[in-house]
């Protein structure tokens, strides 16, 4: 299965860098380039397991997500229940691992996609297309987190 893959090291602990990527509402649409409109679908009202989002793209597609997994300050999973009609599968996941450079503690946050291609026949086509798209976005989002992780607003609003 296909994945995509990008990492960047930030000078906040893994709590607050946890904290900053599951980030919603106006503070999300404030650093993420991606998303245009993000709820919580079901009742929910925060993110955590069994909870799923309705995230609509800048660029127009629209997916139903579920959190497979939610371990604050590690990491998170989701996986996609509905989406665009060309993805057999999509998840991304977020991991958050404290880390030591040039002696200042921080955060190496590594974001992770896996997809596969319907039909499959479309795959040895859609696939490198799909790598080339889905890296340049997650390298955008990842820089615009990192970004988010120096904003002092943002860092002040987390609450925690």
């Amino acid at each position: 299965m296909p994945q995509v893959t990008a990492q960047v090291w930030v000078r906040i602990d893994p709590e607050t860098a946890f904290a900053v990527s599951q980030t919603t509402g106006d503070v999300r649409l404030r650093w993420d380039p991606f998303i245009r409109a993000q709820r919580f679908v079901g009742g929910a009202t925060a993110p955590g397991k069994g909870v799923r989002t309705l995230t609509k793209a800048r660029v127009g597609p629209t997916m139903i997500s579920e959190y497979v997994s939610y371990r604050p300050p590690t990491s998170v999973g989701m996986t996609m229940v509905k989406g665009p009609w060309f993805f057999a599968s999509f998840g991304g996941g977020w991991r958050f691992t404290a880390e030591t450079r040039d002696g200042t503690d921080g955060t190496l946050a590594s974001w992770k996609y896996t997809y596969s291609i319907k039909p499959a026949w479309l795959s040895p086509v859609a696939e490198p297309i799909g790598q080339w798209l889905l890296g340049r976005e997650i390298r955008a989002r990842i820089n615009a987190y990192a970004r988010a992780c120096e904003d002092d607003e943002i860092l002040a609003g987390l609450g925690h």
